[in-house]
């Protein structure tokens, strides 16, 4: 990999708020981590076999400091408190079917369990079936069929069951 493509990665990094990023092709192996805001590149030995390039990044940040409400916002949905938010684990584009002539995987009202499929993200041409990690009834879709999607953005939101 070229000293350029490293520094064009970086910048998009930096842009696009990902911590960190490896990458593995047959070019050779880089890992880059954000550490307190700036980039740091640590090249990996290169593998004797081309493996596909991969994305690691880790769970978002807690809010440190919510805002206070004020008497001008509106008031939190009351669903919004009693629910579970499965987040999208990467950037992508949002579906809720298999196929656009598909049904949607779930509905508002549907039971999902542990492991079942509840949308797809796609991601460079690749659908990532993206499947929940708790059991409960779906409240609300929270994001529209065929829209972009950034890291840790809420897809769903379930009632816990």
């Amino acid at each position: 990999m070229e000293i350029d493509d490293i520094k064009k990665l970086m910048e998009l990094m930096e842009e696009k708020g990902v911590v960190e990023l490896e990458i593995k092709n047959a070019a050779g192996e880089v890992r880059l981590v954000r550490a307190h805001h700036q980039v740091v590149a640590a090249p990996l030995p290169v593998a004797s076999m081309a493996a596909p390039p991969t994305m690691t990044l880790p769970p978002p940040p807690p809010l440190a400091n919510p805002l206070p409400q004020s008497s001008e916002q509106p008031a939190l949905d009351p669903t919004l408190a009693r629910g579970v938010a499965i987040p999208s684990p990467m950037v992508g584009t949002f579906y809720r079917t298999p196929t656009p002539d598909a049904k949607p995987y779930v509905e508002v009202g549907s039971v999902v369990e542990i492991g079942d499929v509840v949308c797809i993200v796609e991601a460079m041409k690749m659908m990532n079936e993206i499947q929940s990690e708790v059991r409960g009834r779906v409240l609300r879709v929270m994001i529209e069929n065929g829209k972009a999607v950034e890291y840790g953005q809420p897809l769903f939101l379930l009632e816990p069951l």
